[in-house]
């Protein structure tokens, strides 16, 4: 591991502190909250700088060099599946779907997976409804439990360090694939989780003896979400201070002048490699509200990568299974439109950003899920529905062909 200094609760000037930060839980005045925040303090790196420079690089070439993005992974990671045969069947699946990717488009794919630090969920509502209990909602086994009960529902701190050794365990076995023979340099995997939990990711920096560049290391690459990317907001003050490169959800209510905004927080020096934009807009919303973004950002000569999460925007609610759901046809018509959106403002289409299970489920409907009865099958998601491999080839082989399959 590479030497870094470590960053305590007041060794540096903290900007996001004193500014508001959504969607945090309510542990402050738990017993073991201290302790936990200490241990992640003292914890040595997930990620080490030369990993994050070595993906920034990478990334600081795609918009030149028709190079393509994969970034796919479970909506929430499990505690319970951080077991090796888990962690390989997920790094399966990502290889899987980055080579089918490259063979179809002749172009190099760089692999990140949703992996090693995926614990914490935001949520619409801080309650929900089982049976005739009112609940505080799931929000990620980093929080709390998915079991249905109030007291599982009580946000613990000490399931940081949970989330920090399972973390830690996917990395290194993220960290020796990288190291197999032949895998192109720079090519990955590599870690991303969005960077929602400020309790944990402020304790994971670290400043880099050598460079002197302050890192989040808890992850290669993190992202703010759609309902954390408030300009003026604690989350994007934290990803502002980082060397990392960095994601950014933009969902169907993203005007251009909130994201020159966030580009001028996120990127300041217009950085090739810096920021990634993920337009997450939904079929029907996609086609009116992302060009005057493109044009907006374009404009300005930010050099971001441009990403599609064709999943959150076209999430329903079966009629029947009354399951969470998403249809195959329309994740394949938004990465279609965004592909020729950008393509039609001269810009970089660069890849895919997925929710993709590593085994058969039956979430989302399409392809080997004919209709919403399926559904109840095999969903096994902690939150939302995820494409299963074969659904998720069909995605990638539409987004060669540039056509989608007959629904």
């Amino acid at each position: 591991m590479q030497s870094a200094g470590i960053i305590g609760d007041f060794a540096e000037p903290r900007p996001w502190k004193h500014l508001p930060a959504e969607q945090q839980p309510d542990w402050r005045a738990h017993a073991a909250y201290d302790e936990a925040c200490r241990s992640l303090a003292e914890a040595e790196p997930l990620a080490t700088h030369v990993e994050i420079g070595r993906l920034r690089q990478s990334l600081s070439t795609v918009t030149t060099s028709g190079t393509l993005v994969l970034q796919s992974g479970d909506c929430a990671e499990s505690f319970s599946e951080c077991t090796d045969a888990h962690i390989a069947d997920k790094l399966r699946v990502l290889d899987q779907l980055a080579d089918r990717f490259s063979d179809l488009t002749g172009s190099p794919v760089i692999r990140i997976g949703r992996m090693a630090g995926q614990f914490a969920k935001p949520r619409s509502q801080a309650t929900e409804i089982h049976g005739d209990q009112v609940i505080g909602s799931f929000r990620g086994h980093m929080v709390n439990s998915e079991a249905a009960a109030p007291a599982a529902r009580a946000a613990d701190p000490q399931r940081m360090w949970r989330a920090y050794q399972a973390s830690s365990k996917v990395q290194r076995a993220i960290r020796n694939h990288r190291r197999r023979p032949g895998v192109p340099a720079g090519g990955g995997p590599w870690s991303s989780h969005e960077a929602l939990i400020l309790d944990y990711e402020t304790r994971l920096l670290r400043r880099d003896l050598i460079t002197g560049g302050l890192c989040l290391t808890s992850t290669h690459l993190p992202w703010v979400g759609e309902r954390t990317r408030d300009p003026r907001g604690a989350h994007v003050a934290l990803l502002s201070a980082i060397a990392n490169p960095i994601g950014c959800k933009l969902g169907p209510t993203a005007t251009p002048d909130e994201v020159l905004a966030l580009c001028r927080a996120l990127d300041p020096h217009h950085e090739p490699g810096r920021l990634t934009l993920i337009p997450r807009m939904g079929r029907h919303q996609i086609r009116d509200v992302l060009p005057p973004i493109v044009r907006a950002v374009t404009s300005a000569g930010y050099p971001v990568v441009w990403l599609c999460d064709p999943m959150h925007g076209n999430t329903v609610v079966s009629r029947r299974a009354g399951l969470k759901t998403r249809y195959l046809v329309d994740i394949i018509t938004e990465s279609l439109t965004f592909r020729d959106i950008l393509d039609g403002h001269g810009q970089h289409a660069a890849g895919l950003h997925l929710e993709v299970a590593a085994g058969d489920v039956t979430e989302c409907v399409g392809g080997p899920v004919p209709d919403e009865d399926r559904l109840s099958h095999r969903f096994t998601s902690l939150c939302d529905p995820r494409l299963n491999p074969e659904q998720a080839i069909e995605l990638v082989e539409a987004w060669a062909k540039g056509v989608a399959a007959p629904a």
